[in-house]
């Protein structure tokens, strides 16, 4: 099974996260001024000036057909329904445009009715999920693929197709984002899989490419946690491989990629700077506008300034902030993001992520109001600073972004996104 990213990473940083958010918490009155930055490496792509979702399709319920055979990232056991006891998630889905749900082990809804959760093998979950990126500006999704020879690895062969067939179906780009969190033999694994399966998909007119060529991203080198223990010698071999293969290398890297510190082992840099694009990742390192200012001052900048520098394209993180832990501020985080981003002309956006509930980090459809949760589960809905939000609200807050960030509409400090519609 595949490890929870955040588990892994949340004591590297927790700390100086925390002293980050407070240092800055003073300066989230004044917005930065736009700052002028170099022209990006490349054109406008297939991910570059786009928005980009990370996308899990990670959820399988018992009795749907899927091989993994149980309630995967629903439940903390995979074997039983998920219960107040037995959750793997941290915020609840709106399931009302799902065509087929499964019933859980927690009581009714706040509002009535039974609790039920999708599953991801379904097509027409997929099909929707796909749907929502077309109706939102999300150009390009990121389809995660951890350890295939894993036992999930059939699961995830399946998830590959469906993610491809619904991105040809409503017109949006996709490609494959290598995860090697757990991986022993990642580094002659991921070749085979890419030759033998993954690469099959290119041939898709839906399949995501940048500068005439294939995408491809792989999540993970260089982080200093046990979970990615790999020497930078064997990073920087897959690193030329699939460089050797023509495609377009995104490469998703630590916060502090390029100190070497923190999240990041030292040593790294040749294997950072070996990628077409940098995507540094962002959960958990801020929870309010200040912390974005401060992150915006302190690594966003000389971040775009280090990959001008070396011909790469720079693509940040957004989040949507932690429901669950009440960083959202209705959207005043994930805006201030966009704002303070398209200031410093990045090559695009890497949300973060479409359908995380297990990290509360998901922009798809959520619960609104308490009650559309669980009764007694103590998940927050999208109302629980006092501000009523649209289930659909953060994916309409990205699709603005989109537009920022595209010059379609000016860039603005205040969001131009209604909660409710």
């Amino acid at each position: 099974m595949s490890m929870n990213r955040r588990t892994l990473l949340a004591s590297a940083l927790g700390a100086s996260a925390g002293v980050a958010g407070a240092v800055a918490a003073g300066q989230a009155g004044a917005a930065p001024a736009p700052r002028t930055a170099s022209p990006g490496a490349s054109p406008a792509g297939d991910v570059v000036g786009k928005i980009t979702v990370g996308y899990q399709g990670w959820f399988a319920c018992g009795g749907d057909g899927a091989p993994i055979n149980g309630w995967w990232h629903w439940s903390k056991d995979m074997s039983h329904a998920p219960s107040p006891s037995n959750s793997g998630i941290t915020s609840w889905p709106d399931i009302s445009e799902y065509q087929k749900v499964y019933p859980t082990d927690y009581g009714n809804l706040n509002g009535g009715g039974r609790a039920a959760l999708f599953s991801s093998w379904d097509d027409q979950t997929v099909d929707t999920h796909f749907r929502w990126m077309q109706e939102n500006g999300c150009d390009t999704a990121a389809l995660q693929r951890f350890n295939p020879f894993s036992p999930e690895g059939p699961t995830r062969d399946a998830m590959a197709q469906k993610v491809r067939t619904a991105a040809e179906r409503h017109g949006r780009k996709f490609y494959i984002m290598y995860d090697v969190t757990g991986w022993t033999d990642m580094q002659s694994q991921i070749k085979d899989d890419w030759t033998s399966k993954m690469k099959a998909h290119t041939a898709s007119s839906a399949y995501a490419r940048q500068n005439g060529k294939p995408v491809v991203c792989i999540w993970g080198f260089g982080f200093n946690d046990p979970g990615r223990p790999f020497t930078p010698d064997q990073c920087l071999d897959v690193v030329n491989w699939f460089k050797g293969q023509g495609v377009y290398l995104i490469g998703g890297v630590p916060t502090h990629w390029r100190a070497g510190t923190d999240d990041s082992r030292p040593g790294f840099s040749d294997v950072y700077h070996g990628f077409h694009m940098i995507s540094p990742w962002m959960v958990g390192r801020i929870s309010d506008v200040g912390g974005a200012d401060q992150f915006l001052r302190d690594l966003n900048t000389p971040d775009k300034a280090d990959c001008d520098a070396h011909g790469i394209d720079y693509q940040p993180c957004v989040i949507p902030g932690d429901l669950q832990s009440g960083h959202r501020g209705h959207g005043d985080l994930m805006w201030r993001q966009f704002y303070n981003l398209v200031g410093i002309k990045v090559a695009g956006f890497y949300i973060s992520m479409f359908d995380e509930y297990n990290e509360s980090n998901q922009i798809a459809k959520t619960a609104a109001t308490a009650a559309d949760v669980p009764a007694g589960s103590g998940y927050r809905a999208l109302d629980e600073d006092g501000t009523a939000c649209s289930s659909d609200y953060y994916l309409r807050l990205t699709a603005d972004g989109g537009r920022m960030l595209k010059g379609q509409i000016p860039r603005t400090q205040t969001r131009p996104t209604k909660p409710v519609v």
